[in-house]
């Protein structure tokens, strides 16, 4: 019924037997501390039950002193944290989907007393410190090292997170680069240290795809915007990500009133994912509240993005995919816009979400394994 949905594509030298991947989602279901917990293997298990290709873990930090989101980020930084994570892999792994791991500095919205960021610009009322150059080389090669843990642990895939206005995304964006050496100014100079990213992990790593998850468009004024992204797109494509996961806002255009409503529209991102396409030799996800069966095929199809991203909607029912491979979509359990993000709200409170979606029984269950 969706041929072009349905249909394998090669992704880094692995192959995929269908275009749909679970896109990362942060529910802080990790322990404090980012250990991995029954909750976190629990959720993955149910994720890679789903019929998806790929599962795409959340982000996991490269720093945990300076660059968690939260104490609930899951670690890569150290060596400890490999048994958790290799339980984690093969906890995808057994339910036939490929493994594949983000990995992620803050920045200026970690979770700590005193971020770090490109330059010294104020973001919801903290000064985040801006980097000293010898330091960039330390960041760089941790991206390095939790890539190869990514690994060790048996992952298939590991991707940077370029997405959310976190710190590879803040050099590049004019708004939060205002550095004046070679790692500001013009979009060469800003794209700089996200491509030195890219080279020390492919260098660490061999063989090993490399995925990124990129921002496209900050949906601010004086933040980044297609006209410069594209280029960057390009750049990336040329240094030899294996893809591009297309994306669109931050922290601080999320919460916008026309924000809010652009994320309320089916596939809202998906031009975002087109227009980038355009311009690499990379497959491209497509990602944004793409929620029906329909339009997913309608993008693959049209060649717009060439895999579907899915997350809260995976999540909301992990049982998507399936149903819509055996024609049961009328018994899609789907996300709905009008709980007004009450999984999101929870996250924001450092709180484990659940979906109000889930019947009694699911939510008990979850609620039972939080901490």
């Amino acid at each position: 019924m969706y041929p072009h949905l349905f249909s394998p594509i090669r992704l880094g030298g692995c192959e995929l037997e269908n275009r749909i991947v679970m896109a990362p989602l942060y529910l802080g279901y990790a322990g404090k501390g980012g250990t991995v917990t029954p909750l976190l293997l629990e959720h993955y298990r149910l994720m890679a039950q789903s019929g998806a290709a790929m599962i795409i873990v959340e982000n996991a930090v490269v720093d945990f002193p300076t660059g968690r989101g939260s104490q609930r980020t899951i670690r890569i930084d150290t060596d400890d944290s490999l048994e958790g994570l290799t339980e984690l892999a093969q906890t995808i792994k057994r339910e036939g989907a490929l493994a594949c791991i983000q990995i992620n500095h803050a920045g200026r919205f970690a979770g700590v007393g005193e971020p770090v960021a490109p330059s010294a610009v104020k973001t919801f009322g903290r000064l985040p410190r801006a980097l000293e150059p010898g330091e960039l080389n330390v960041i760089r090669d941790k991206f390095a090292a939790a890539a190869q843990r990514s690994r060790k642990a048996g992952f298939d895939m590991v991707e940077l997170h370029g997405g959310t206005g976190y710190l590879l995304a803040q050099f590049v964006s004019p708004r939060t680069n205002k550095r004046e050496d070679g790692y500001g100014g013009s979009l060469e100079n800003r794209m700089r240290f996200l491509l030195e990213v890219v080279a020390a992990v492919r260098d660490a790593v061999g063989d090993f795809p490399v995925g990124y998850r990129f921002l496209a468009d900050e949906f601010l004024p004086d933040g980044l915007r297609l006209n410069e992204s594209q280029p960057v797109a390009r750049a990336l494509s040329d240094a030899g990500v294996a893809y591009l996961s297309v994306m669109g806002g931050t922290y601080e255009s999320f919460t916008l009133p026309e924000i809010i409503e652009r994320s309320k529209n089916e596939g809202y991102m998906a031009d975002l994912a087109e227009a980038v396409r355009k311009h690499v030799q990379v497959p491209v996800i497509a990602a944004g509240r793409i929620s029906s069966p329909k339009t997913a095929e309608g993008i693959i199809g049209a060649a717009r993005a060439d895999l579907i991203g899915l997350a809260r909607v995976l999540w909301a029912d992990p049982q998507w995919p399936k149903k819509v491979r055996e024609g049961r979509e009328e018994e899609i359990i789907h996300c709905d816009p009008a709980c007004e993000d009450i999984c999101m709200q929870l996250v924001m409170k450092g709180k484990p979400a659940y979906c109000t979606q889930w019947p009694p029984e699911k939510t008990r269950r979850f609620k039972d394994m939080f901490e």
